[in-house]
Formats: C-alpha cells, sequence, structure tokens
C-alpha cells in the first residue's frame, strides 16, 4: 500500500498534558506536509490552531477527554465551544460506567445530544475498547450506529491498551453501514497502520506515522 493512501486516513495526534504550542504547531506543519486526514489536538488549542492551519487542515479535538464521565451536558458546551472555535471534528468519549450499568438509554441519548451539537460535523465515539468485554463492545456498535455517529472508536491512548486487529475486526462485523471505523493507540509501524486499514479502518489515531516518515526522509529512504 503507498504511504499516501495510509497518510490520508491519519489523524495526527498530540494530547499530551504538557503539549507546548511550539509542539502542537510542529504537529500542524508535520499535518499539511504529510496531507493527513486531520491534527487532532487539546481543546484549548483549538482556536489558535484553526487560526494557524485557515482551510489547509481539518482540526479535530477532544470531548470528556480521557475519562467519560462528565455529564452530558458538560460534553454537549464543550462541543459547541470547541465547534465555535474552530473545530472540524470532534471524538467523544463515552460514559464507561452507564455501560457497564447498561444504561443503554443514557448512552444512546448522550451520543444522540452530541451528535445534535456537532451537526454536520464528523463526531468519532471512543468507547476505550481494553476496558469492555467482547460482548459491550458489540453493544456499543450497534448503539453508535442508532445514535447517527460518523465513527467508532477504539481507545483514548491514556488507558491500559490502544487499538488491536481484533477490534477492528469485531467492529467490521457489527458496526452498521456507513459507519467509519478508527483505531487508535499503540500503532507503531506503517505495517501495522496498513493492517488496521485492510481489516476496515477508515482513520487511524497516531502521532508515529508521521514521525516515521519524517525519520525515513532524514535518512535518505
Amino acid at each position: 500500500m503507498e504511504k499516501k493512501l495510509i497518510f490520508e486516513k491519519v489523524d495526527h495526534t498530540l494530547l499530551s498534558q504538557t503539549a507546548t504550542w511550539e509542539e502542537i504547531k510542529q504537529i500542524c506543519d508535520d499535518a499539511i506536509t504529510y496531507h493527513v486526514a486531520s491534527v487532532c489536538i487539546p481543546p484549548s488549542y483549538v482556536q489558535r490552531v484553526k487560526e494557524y492551519v485557515k482551510d489547509n487542515m481539518a482540526v479535530c479535538t477532544v470531548i470528556g477527554f480521557p475519562n467519560g464521565y462528565n455529564t452530558t451536558a458538560v460534553k454537549v458546551f464543550e462541543t459547541k465551544d470547541a465547534i465555535s472555535s474552530g473545530a472540524d471534528e470532534i471524538d467523544m468519549v463515552i460514559n464507561l460506567g452507564y455501560l457497564k450499568d447498561k444504561a443503554y438509554d443514557l448512552l444512546l441519548d448522550e451520543i444522540k445530544q452530541m451528535k445534535a451539537a456537532c451537526g454536520d460535523l464528523i463526531l468519532k465515539v471512543i468507547i476505550e475498547t481494553c476496558l469492555l468485554t467482547e460482548e459491550e463492545k458489540i453493544k456499543m456498535c450497534e448503539i453508535v450506529t442508532k445514535a447517527g455517529a460518523d465513527f467508532i472508536k477504539t481507545s483514548t491512548g491514556f488507558s491500559k491498551s490502544g487499538a488491536t486487529f481484533e477490534d477492528i475486526a469485531l467492529f467490521a462485523a457489527h458496526i452498521g453501514t456507513g459507519i467509519g471505523m478508527k483505531a487508535a493507540g499503540g500503532i507503531t509501524s506503517f505495517e501495522d497502520a496498513e493492517k488496521f486499514i485492510e481489516l476496515g479502518a477508515t482513520r487511524l489515531g497516531t502521532s508515529r506515522i508521521v514521525k516515521l516518515a519524517k525519520s525515513e526522509a532524514a535518512s535518505g529512504y
């Protein structure tokens, strides 16, 4: 697979708590250079990033991140604030406690409210697969589909582990038609990225793919 086809699916990500503006600006420059899908950054940087990249790059940010246990009202407020600041895509974390409690109606309502706040903009739903049973992952495929979100996403990258091939294969077997799948966290090589894409992932949340490409370019490869 050509690397440009991989880059087109990458949300180039920097969500470290200590991320500085210089570091954020660097990933924006790299994202534009490698023509990735978006740059995914903390909400506090959205307005500054949008002013910096203008229309050259989609700006993605995270809501309820990384634990997901904010109230729905807070998540909706965060979303509207991010969009007013210039966010083009929203990656939200579900309330995992609701899922463990089998409070499926609350989960469905929250995602519906989030999608209403996003309107035509892309909403990705992070379910943190490493904390879920297979039954819970399948249930979330059903809920995300029913809620009308645009993507189901594996992970925040801040929990026990990130995306696995098995999780994307499971999503592919159970997600509704037209819902994208995002593998995030722990994607460390072009070979891994290609495998996730072959399994059906249409977005990849990673910082390492572009770093690998830069290292290869610097080495003359």
